[in-house]
């Protein structure tokens, strides 16, 4: 206490020079429009910064949660977007009776791309839904196929393994081949046993080609950057440059089909009685 009472006794004469001063702003911008209207806008900006700098704060915190919920987003946008049966006719609102496919979002917690039977991992199991054998894509394009399950996370056959096979399709014709992974560059996979009619060009678009329950027809997979003929069996190789980086992924759409298990069980049968 008494320290304050001497810093008070020294500086008396500057506080009351302060003081003074700060009574003579007031009086200054009480009496004068002008002197008023420029202290309120001083204040509102300064206030305005600080709100603004605080919302940044805030908004950079938030970004994990901000970006989980644009996830979920594209979540419901994809699923709307693969259930348009008829893009020029179908009703958005009819699509919670006519749904074919479920996406669920999962997040990869281990990734796998320079072995020769890669896999990655993701948190996200049997509780949310995710089941063997479903395709996992991203918004860019093909991930893999789940392949083991448990509560909480799930396993998934990537495209850089050797032993995936998915069939895919030249994007501007309906030639088919099968998707194959022979090792080394993790950008770069094959398309074989495509039919030497198919008119393949460099920088074409393969995408997956809907003849399974796995994957819905259209979903992208790479460009043309390579091809080669085989003359003695009259079949392209062809090499694809991937649209997803597989050393570099986030999140992921588990797809499922929903009259999947109905389509195996009907094909089973016919098969069985053959």
């Amino acid at each position: 206490m008494q320290q304050i009472v001497n810093f008070l006794i020294k500086h008396r004469n500057f506080l009351l020079f302060a003081f003074l001063l700060f009574l003579s702003l007031v009086f200054t911008i009480q009496s004068h429009s002008y002197h008023r209207s420029k202290f309120v806008n001083s204040a509102n900006f300064l206030s305005g910064g600080i709100y603004g700098g605080l919302d940044d704060i805030y908004e950079y915190f938030d970004l994990k949660i901000h970006n989980t919920q644009l996830v979920e987003e594209n979540n419901r946008l994809r699923s709307r977007l693969y259930n348009l049966t008829d893009k020029n006719v179908q009703n958005l609102d009819t699509l919670a009776f006519n749904s074919l496919y479920r996406f669920t979002t999962a997040k990869v917690i281990n990734n796998n791309y320079n072995l020769k039977d890669n896999f990655l991992t993701l948190r996200g199991g049997s509780k949310k839904g995710i089941k063997q054998d479903l395709g996992v894509i991203t918004s860019k394009g093909l991930v893999g196929i789940v392949d083991r399950v448990s509560n909480k996370y799930a396993t998934v056959l990537s495209i850089l393994n050797s032993n995936s096979q998915i069939n895919a399709k030249l994007k501007k014709s309906n030639h088919f081949g099968i998707l194959v992974w022979k090792g080394g560059n993790p950008n770069i996979v094959d398309l074989v046993d495509v039919q030497s009619k198919a008119p393949v060009a460099l920088g074409d678009t393969i995408v997956t080609g809907g003849k399974s329950t796995i994957f819905p027809e259209g979903i992208g997979i790479g460009t043309i950057d390579n091809f080669e003929l085989d003359p003695s069996e009259n079949f392209y190789t062809i090499k694809i440059k991937l649209f997803n980086d597989m050393t570099n992924v986030g999140y992921v759409y588990v797809i499922e089909n929903l009259d999947g298990e109905e389509i195996k069980t009907l094909e089973q049968q016919t098969v069985d009685e053959q």
